[in-house]
């Protein structure tokens, strides 16, 4: 059920499109590549959050993590409330963009935010290895199987859904950053912004970005500018995750996937789509 009483339900309000994702699938990529489009065609200066500029030329992305938090985060106040979940009568009027990833190295990205970057966090797992959280019940690999599949049956028959996965973003990122203009509403490309903006969140381009500390939200900031590993923008390598996990945890996690909805396109023991 789809209840959000929480003062957070207006922040997840007004979108055009609706961007669902777990947490550590490329959002930030993503979310840098529209602003910065959006924000120089209508002559702004850069921002992470440019519904700053209250100007209704800029088409409103509300970027969520939704279910997964709901199930991950806060207390159990927060989960009677609904706190982070979009609220149903959004989801009925809003387009609906799912971002996927690879959940093995989604996973592996999430427990090197927790572990890395997460202070809070970071206190609270410290005890607890990689393979620990791999079998996690509501942070491990079959958490995140599970709530993509849940996404995937609530919103696939639905005109205006739209999948994207992170691995055909980073295989064709100029073709598949026009699709996405075009999904979010943008009739007609710029093609000389597009450049621009492709340009500014090209991955090696953040990372240095985010070192030096130049964006203007906490949302892209080092957890440790000494740490390569507490960045938000960290390797983005596609089937990383068998740089972290031994082979008895690779092939738990391999296994996982034979849950996840064959629509995604991630088939155990297979390369990630392109």
């Amino acid at each position: 059920m789809r209840r959000n009483f929480s003062s957070r339900a207006r922040e997840l309000s007004g979108g055009d499109a609706i961007m669902v994702s777990i947490p550590k699938s490329g959002r930030t990529w993503v979310r840098t590549f529209l602003c910065a489009y959006f924000c120089k065609r209508c002559g702004y200066e850069f921002t992470l959050e440019p519904e700053r500029y209250e100007n209704p030329a800029l088409p409103r992305v509300v970027y969520s993590h939704d279910l997964f938090e709901h199930k991950t985060k806060g207390n159990l106040w927060d989960r009677l409330r609904g706190k982070y979940l979009i609220p149903a009568k959004e989801i009925r009027r809003a387009r609906i963009i799912l971002l996927a990833r690879d959940p093995r190295d989604t996973f592996v990205s999430l427990y090197l935010q927790m572990t890395r970057r997460d202070s809070g966090m970071r206190e609270k797992f410290k005890q607890k290895t990689v393979s620990d959280l791999l079998r996690d019940e509501r942070l491990g690999i079959h958490a995140i199987v599970g709530t993509m599949n849940d996404w995937m049956d609530e919103f696939s028959h639905r005109p205006d859904f739209t999948l994207i996965r992170y691995e055909s973003l980073r295989a064709s990122p100029a073709e598949q950053f026009c699709n996405l203009l075009a999904t979010v509403g943008e009739k007609k490309l710029d093609m000389s912004i597009f450049q621009t903006a492709l340009d500014f969140s090209e991955f090696d381009n953040m990372k240095k970005l985010e070192a030096a500390g130049a964006f203007d939200s906490k949302i892209l900031r080092a957890g440790d500018v000494r740490d390569p590993e507490s960045f938000k923008v960290r390797r983005g390598k596609i089937g990383g995750y068998e740089d972290y996990l031994s082979a008895e945890d690779r092939q738990y996690a391999t296994d996982a996937l034979i849950r996840l909805d064959p629509r995604f396109g991630y088939e155990p023991h297979e390369s990630a789509p392109q």
